[in-house]
């Protein structure tokens, strides 16, 4: 407890509280007494009590913080047009109300707070017009007035976009979901649009505001006042090169190019290639603006080689969707055909093709997407094909996932994940691997090798028509940035149901909350082959 030759006594949390703001070394008693009368007063002790003493040559310091001040009377103003049920609304929710503690911290949060709940609603140029806090020392008691200005009502006026460049003004409108001219503002609404367009692959930077000085009176009781948008456009093209690795597919190089304006008519394309040691991927895509309905749709083709677990695949694909998002839950639609050339060890070479319809819901709600701790994401999609239209084989593809996360103490958690696959046909021959299930490896069932369970044809793994995952993990947070897990998987894929007899797998890993969000190291154990295993995934942009 020695700080600065001072020893502090007193009650735990008086010392504790005071101890940070103890004087330099050779500070006068009146000096140290009034620094920490200020401090406590923060708290709201208004009366302490000092007494020094000197202990074998060093100078003790007892402090009783004496009673605490609370809050005896809230005096609370309010003027502007607001109709009753919200302002008894905001005047019952003081933060600060009468017999808590008055603590300098607790009443400027409870002043901001109010106001802020007003400014959240309608009333976008409400400000504190005063406030005062009086303390009466021999009661403890405090009084409490504060006045608020409301202001008028606001409503959404037109789009004023600022910044453009290369683009119309309407694809920025097209972005706005939230609200219309004429609704009644809120500043969710505009915080919401502002971060959509942080989103797209056409800004940089973007700032939506509601222009109070062009405000007009609209006659009927509101100021309608333009959205002011400001951007600053993303680069007309952009290359890139990096290397990585991955203890599923292997070393990496890869390079890329990225232009949000293909044509002038910002359609985005994004095409790379892409060497890995089990796979190589060459492959281009075009991302249309959204329509007036919100949807984006898009094309793509792809020509990709892969050696995994004894199988070889070369295949190419080209394929169209249309995104739709409303709110939490994202649909996805789109038909693709692709040619699949396989080849297992041990086994005859075929040739396969699809044509597949698929649709895609994807239901989220999580405190970070980057770094969840808390929330939940499903995901649910069914799609197939048919010998009467270009495909070799009639089936159905149904394939659903879960998974929930759980916050434990201040910055722990607990994560639980399930995956379900099927694929309903007579026989998967002449179905493309991408419509069949084999698991294992990172994100999937650690302690084993990538897409090693599965069904085996010669000496090779390939895909089966039944799947089911599970995963059980605890993450344990040292501090802010390094954590430690520890981690159950089990999951298999197979021909038929009675054949799915889960592969089990656990572990520990090494966590980093790198700015793209966690990374993790893991060492597993296979139960099935008694074997470790090390799973990551690193990549080094340049």
């Amino acid at each position: 407890m020695l700080a600065e030759g001072i020893v502090l006594r007193g009650s735990e949390n008086i010392v504790e509280l005071l101890k940070p703001y103890l004087p330099e070394n050779g500070a006068s008693q009146r000096r140290v007494q009034a620094m920490l009368g200020e401090v406590l007063a923060t708290e709201g002790y208004f009366s302490p009590v000092f007494e020094f003493s000197n202990e074998d040559g060093t100078t003790a310091l007892y402090v009783a913080p004496g009673p605490r001040t609370t809050v005896s009377n809230v005096d609370m103003r309010i003027d502007g047009p607001i109709e009753e049920p919200r302002r008894s609304m905001l005047r019952n929710g003081w933060p600060l109300p009468i017999g808590s503690a008055f603590r300098q911290a607790a009443w400027n949060d409870a002043k901001l707070q109010i106001l802020s709940d007003l400014l959240a609603v309608e009333h976008a140029g409400a400000r504190l017009v005063d406030s005062l806090a009086e303390i009466d020392t021999e009661t403890q008691r405090a009084d409490v007035r504060v006045h608020y200005d409301a202001g008028p009502r606001y409503r959404f006026g037109e789009l004023q976009v600022e910044g453009l460049q290369r683009y119309p003004e309407d694809l920025v409108s097209r972005y706005n979901r939230g609200f219309r001219e004429g609704d009644s503002y809120r500043e969710d609404l505009l915080r919401a649009f502002q971060s959509t367009l942080l989103t797209t692959p056409y800004f940089a930077s973007a700032e939506v505001a509601l222009d109070l000085a062009q405000s007009e009176d609209d006659g009927e009781g509101f100021a309608t006042a333009p959205v002011r948008v400001s951007v600053r456009e993303r680069p007309a093209h952009r290359f890139g090169v990096g290397v990585g690795v991955s203890s599923n597919t292997g070393a990496r190089v890869e390079a890329n190019y990225h232009t949000p304006n293909l044509l002038n008519k910002a359609w985005v394309l994004d095409g790379g290639l892409r060497i890995e040691q089990k796979k190589q991927t060459l492959y281009s895509d075009v991302f249309l603006p959204p329509d007036e309905t919100g949807r984006r749709h898009g094309v793509g083709l792809m020509v990709e080689a892969t050696d995994i677990e004894g199988l070889k695949t070369d295949r190419y694909a080209f394929g169209a969707q249309t995104v739709l998002q409303r709110g939490n839950l994202e649909q996805r639609l789109s038909l693709n055909w692709e040619r699949e050339r396989r080849e297992p060890d041990g086994a005859m070479a075929t040739t396969n093709s699809a044509l597949v319809p698929n649709v895609m819901w994807t239901w989220r709600q999580v405190d970070n997407p980057l770094d969840p701790r808390d929330g939940v994401v499903w995901q649910a999609q069914m799609g197939g094909g048919s010998k009467a239209l270009a495909s070799d084989q009639d089936f159905l593809r149904l394939q659903g996932r879960w998974q929930q996360y759980f916050p434990i103490g201040r910055l722990d958690t607990v994560a639980l994940r399930a995956e379900l696959g099927v694929t309903l046909a007579d026989l998967r021959k002449n179905i493309p691997q991408d419509y069949l299930f084999r698991t294992g490896g990172t994100g999937s069932v650690r302690g084993y090798s990538y897409q090693s369970l599965g069904v085996t044809e010669g000496s090779a793994t390939v895909g089966g028509r039944y799947m089911g995952v599970l995963s059980a993990e605890a993450t344990h947070w040292f501090n802010e940035t390094w954590g430690v897990a520890a981690f159950v998987d089990a999951g298999e894929a197979a021909d038929n149901v009675e054949d799915l007899n889960l592969a089990v797998g656990y572990g520990l890993g090494a966590r980093w909350k790198s700015p793209a969000g966690p990374i993790g190291l893991d060492l597993a154990y296979g139960q099935r082959t008694s074997s470790w295993q090390i799973h990551f995934a690193l990549a080094i942009p340049f």
